[in-house]
């Protein structure tokens, strides 16, 4: 990483890209841009085709919603002063802070059996929070966001494997973009809701799951949810900043509190366990972290133009377009520069974009692809990697791809 004298913010970053912006008519809110989009979505896609193959279904849930749901849940006493409520036709409603009320809804919509369980639900819906103006900041501190949200309904017996397996699935996801895994465990706060039997039990099964995941883990007192104690995972960035992101809460209070049942073996009901878990925690200050991280130098994967072609003058436009229409039918995000710009400014521009191949095609290209067509390809860091046939390089292109390099 470069001298921090040089480092720059994610919103200044977000700017030269054309990632986002934020303006007054929607404190606290992003404007995403269609490159910054690109991001999102790319980031959100990976993560649900994981979750889809782990056995994750995908629900949404109203964004407004009569604030008695939230009474109902025990969230209102709790966290009422941060949502966002108001009155129509003489009822209270509230812009959902938090899924898992509307996720427990679903849950209790028809009988479930033991063998059903468990069941995960995944969430990527819009969650607003009163957040003060003096602490927002950029994509860190938002009043409108989403989370990789996810609810497991599981039996008391399931709960040690669904805690390994989401100890696992979180150190493999942050491995990919480089991350190490720290762990806490955050015991019952002072302001807590329901009874400390099951606090306690809860705990001690926290605390077994990180034991015999053998990872080493420290204790955060009296820093839990309100409904359950959790665990905390946190990473450090390129320039060594600690962000607690992924946690994996284990709720006993809020099944009790929603009246939840499953009919179990013996033909009698039963309070099922919620794990509420998110990975990367909200999406929209995962990605400001990634830019300060990458500094906007992102990975091939998750970079919003991959490959740009670069036709020499205007007579080479044809061969750029016959290439940009390959390219992207494999699924590359590809653009052509035509621009009337010579050559060096075109690298340079592309290169200050952070774009992490570039594809010129000329006289010289044109000529010696006569057979098989080829292109000259040039990195961001400024490497010439010669003339390359097509077929070769969008080849590379995809492994690199699907490796998350």
């Amino acid at each position: 990483m470069k001298k921090s004298a040089i480092l720059k913010d994610h919103r200044q970053i977000g700017q030269e890209l054309d990632l986002f912006s934020f303006h007054e008519y929607a404190p606290g809110a992003v404007f995403w841009h269609p490159k910054g989009w690109v991001i999102y979505k790319t980031l959100q896609e990976f993560l649900r085709q994981t979750l889809i193959s782990q056995g994750y279904e995908e629900i949404s849930t109203p964004v407004m919603v009569k604030s008695s749901l939230f009474k109902k849940s025990g969230h209102w006493d709790y966290y009422n002063e941060n949502m966002f409520n108001f009155d129509i036709e003489k009822e209270t409603y509230s812009l959902k802070p938090m899924n898992c009320p509307g996720a427990s809804l679903i849950y209790g919509s028809k009988t479930r059996s033991y063998q059903d369980l468990p069941i995960r639900f995944m969430d990527f819906g819009i969650l607003n929070r009163n957040e003060l103006s003096g602490v927002l900041g950029g994509l860190f501190r938002v009043r409108q966001f989403v989370i990789d949200d996810a609810h497991l309904y599981v039996r008391p017996d399931q709960i040690q494997k669904e805690i390994h397996d989401l100890l696992l699935l979180v150190t493999d996801f942050y491995k990919i973009l480089g991350f190490r895994s720290e762990f806490y465990l955050s015991t019952r706060p002072d302001k807590a809701m329901g009874d400390v039997k099951l606090w306690r039990q809860a705990e001690k099964d926290l605390e077994k799951a990180l034991k015999d995941a053998r990872v080493k883990y420290g204790i955060k007192e009296k820093d839990g949810a309100f409904y359950g104690p959790k665990i905390d995972i946190h990473i450090k960035d390129s320039q060594n900043r600690d962000w607690q992101l992924a946690t994996i809460q284990l709720d006993f209070q809020i099944p009790e509190k929603m009246k939840l049942e499953y009919i179990d073996k013996d033909g009698k009901p039963k309070r099922p366990v919620i794990v509420h878990r998110a990975i990367l925690g909200s999406i929209e200050r995962f990605i400001g972290i990634l830019t300060e991280h990458y500094q906007g130098v992102f990975p091939l994967w998750l970079s919003p133009i991959q490959f740009v072609i670069l036709p020499v003058s205007e007579r080479h436009s044809q061969n750029a377009i016959k290439i940009y229409k390959e390219m992207s039918d494999k699924g590359i995000r590809t653009k052509i520069d035509d621009r009337s710009e010579t050559l060096p400014a075109k690298i340079r521009d592309a290169t200050l974009q952070k774009t992490p191949y570039m594809g010129i095609i000329g006289d010289k290209e044109i000529e010696s692809g006569l057979k098989f067509p080829v292109i000259t390809i040039r990195t961001r860091e400024g490497r010439d990697l010669g003339q390359v046939k097509i077929s070769q390089f969008l080849q590379r292109l995809q492994e690199e791809i699907d490796k998350k390099i």
